[in-house]
């Protein structure tokens, strides 16, 4: 299934609000953590970049980023604010092989259809080295539906999550669970998982 139409419409239209809400000095502990964990030079795809903020600070940590996103105008503002190679992708053209040593996918496998998750998971655990890392946000809850920006958003449990990893050959080696208030306004509980391929 492609890119929820819809929903690359939102991210297109309030690219720089996005940007906004989300703009930071420095990175947050879980993106702390993640570059800490990583050598030097390590190659990390950025699955669902937005405005790059999180490449950016991976950079200057001397991580080698690849940012993909599938908006349009996510990706141009990303380049825009910070000239790093950000490329329009969907989740579906992950097809690498052994070519990563992390990836940060941070709130953007939310929005593929749950019935997507799994071979978009071993497309992931394909493309990382052995052992690579995975980070992987996802808003928890149950269901399917569409947020009041009209984004499409799968919800997950703590436990479906950690069996779809699982399934395609992960081994979590953390979990951290939580609720922020997001782009549309409302306080949403989330789990961010790390786990090696």
């Amino acid at each position: 299934m492609s890119a929820d139409e819809r929903t690359l419409a939102v991210y297109d239209a309030k690219a720089a609000d996005y940007a906004a809400r989300f703009a930071a000095e420095r990175p947050d502990r879980h993106l702390a953590g993640f570059i800490a964990a990583l050598p030097k030079g390590a190659r990390v795809l950025d699955l669902g970049c937005g405005p790059a903020d999180a490449s950016a600070f991976m950079r200057a940590a001397g991580l080698l980023p690849d940012p993909v996103d599938a908006a349009p105008a996510m990706v141009a503002l990303a380049n825009a604010r910070h000239a790093i190679g950000a490329r329009l992708a969907t989740f579906d053209d992950i097809d690498a092989i052994a070519a990563y040593d992390g990836i940060w996918a941070n709130f953007s496998l939310l929005h593929a259809p749950r019935a997507d998750l799994p071979r978009h998971l071993a497309a992931l655990h394909r493309a990382l080295t052995a052992g690579g890392l995975l980070h992987i946000g996802m808003k928890t809850g149950t269901g399917e539906g569409r947020d009041t920006l009209d984004r499409f958003y799968t919800y997950l449990g703590r436990d479906e999550l950690l069996g779809l990893l699982a399934a395609a050959g992960f081994t979590v080696t953390d979990t951290d669970e939580g609720v922020e208030t997001g782009l549309a306004g409302t306080p949403d509980p989330w789990i961010i998982v790390r786990a090696h391929a």
